[in-house]
């Protein structure tokens, strides 16, 4: 397993008069408050441990108070720790001098900030490039490299705009250019999206998945929004009072929250819109690999339920009920595409509310399969209705659909069931895969 790009170990910081003279009280386990009563220290970050891998969106996320600011300005040294370390590609960022943390901050990590940062009397196109002349690159070779960026991000023809010329959304938009136009490894963002209007802030969310798919870059996001944890981050560490009380994957801190703290936090998001198929697929119970009608039944055999998942070596096939095989013998000795039944194939990146249907009104446990037709897993219903589960009063509705879908499909004799056709889908085609056949 790779090395982390940055790791943090037992960071503290206590802002004050004498920080050092309260670390005992801290490290003994007193509360913030009773820190701060006694002594007028404030508690800002308390025994961080954590690491973060190269290539990862990394957020970090609590109420306001909590610490995810404070400890953002601590990867770049805009603040010293009162105690701990803070390694970045195995380099011990405390120990650098000051004129090798100024190439640091120029060259490893660049920052974008919740009110833009811009400099108001320079125009978009030398906002951008601003970071590449404090690096004294030359003039004709940095406003190129500004110019690609900001096309990148969708501002071509603003060139000349001053940033009181723009809307929110495209001064954020010349901040996050300037910040990738240095080239820097590392993107800090602090609460970069939360002054901008909901469906601007929800536009800057897609810009920047769309982007990091191309430049996979390590990107350290700051946020108070759960859902834009959940939408954006690959891990996610939650604060409070300074604290770290739970990290990891989206799907771990919305099915397993830690602490009461952080289920106060989930109880109120849509799970079936924030989760993924791939969060909560099984593994496939059976797969034929046969080709023949004889040997897929000898097969069929060894299969705990009527049905199985074909497989060649070209990729998921469809789907094979023991019926529709054995109907089938006698009057063909291959398997072709009339034998298959009629089962939607799901992406594992498809939200599970965009294949809720499909799921409680399938007989059969759905096929996950990737873009490049291998089967992933399987999609059951159990598994769907699990997630609603321990569900906040705001979803029972969907709890309850969900629910009577299940009962109505039991009451519901097999031969009469309508499953969706294969390739015939109520969703968009990016969300469901069509079944690869075999010729």
């Amino acid at each position: 397993m790779d090395k982390p790009l940055i790791e943090i170990t037992d960071l503290y910081k206590v802002f004050g008069r004498d920080p050092k003279s309260v670390m005992p009280r801290v490290k003994a386990g007193e509360s913030k408050d009773a820190v701060l009563a006694s002594t007028g220290h404030t508690v800002g970050l308390k025994a961080i441990n954590l690491s973060i891998n190269k290539g990862e969106i990394f957020v970090i996320m609590g109420l306001s108070g909590s610490g995810k600011s404070t400890m953002i300005r601590h990867f770049n040294r805009l603040i010293d720790p009162t105690e701990g370390k803070i390694l970045v590609e195995g380099v011990d960022v405390m120990a650098l001098s000051a004129k090798e943390l100024e190439q640091f901050r120029r060259h490893k990590m660049s920052m974008v900030f919740q009110r833009f940062g811009l400099l108001p009397h320079r125009t978009v196109i030398d906002n951008i490039a601003y970071g590449l002349e404090i690096q004294h690159i030359d003039k004709i070779t940095r406003l190129e490299k500004a110019q690609q960026w900001l096309e990148t991000v969708g501002l071509k023809g603003y060139e000349r705009q001053y940033p009181a010329q723009l809307s929110g959304g495209q001064q954020q938009r010349v901040g996050l250019a300037r910040a990738l136009c240095t080239d820097a490894e590392i993107l800090l963002m602090d609460e970069a999206f939360s002054a901008l209007d909901p469906l601007i802030r929800s536009e800057m969310q897609d810009q920047l998945i769309e982007l990091q798919d191309k430049l996979q870059k390590t990107i350290i996001f700051i946020t108070h929004d759960l859902d834009e944890a959940l939408r954006l981050g690959d891990r996610i560490a939650i604060l409070k009072d300074g604290e770290l009380v739970q990290q990891g994957r989206p799907d771990e801190i919305l099915l397993h929250p830690a602490d009461d703290y952080v289920e106060a936090f989930v109880k109120d998001v849509n799970r079936a819109r924030a989760l993924t198929v791939e969060n909560v697929m099984q593994p496939p119970a059976a797969r034929i690999t046969a080709t023949t009608i004889t040997d897929a039944l000898e097969q069929m055999k060894r299969c705990k339920q009527d049905y199985a998942y074909h497989v060649t070596d070209e990729g998921y096939q469809g789907v094979l009920t023991k019926e529709a095989l054995l109907d089938a013998q006698g009057q063909q000795s291959t398997i072709c595409e009339k034998v298959y039944e009629a089962v939607p194939a799901i992406s594992p990146d498809s939200a599970i509310e965009t294949v809720l249907t499909e799921t409680m009104s399938s007989d059969y446990s759905l096929p996950v399969v990737d873009d490049e037709g291998n089967l992933q897993g399987a999609l059951e219903r159990s598994a769907v209705a699990d997630i609603f589960s321990d569900y906040s009063e705001s979803d029972a509705e969907i709890k309850t659909d969900s629910s009577a879908l299940l009962k109505a499909e039991k009451e519901t004799p097999r031969e009469a069931a309508s499953a969706p056709s294969i390739t015939s889908t109520q969703h968009d085609s990016s969300e469901t895969v069509t079944n690869h056949k075999a010729s």
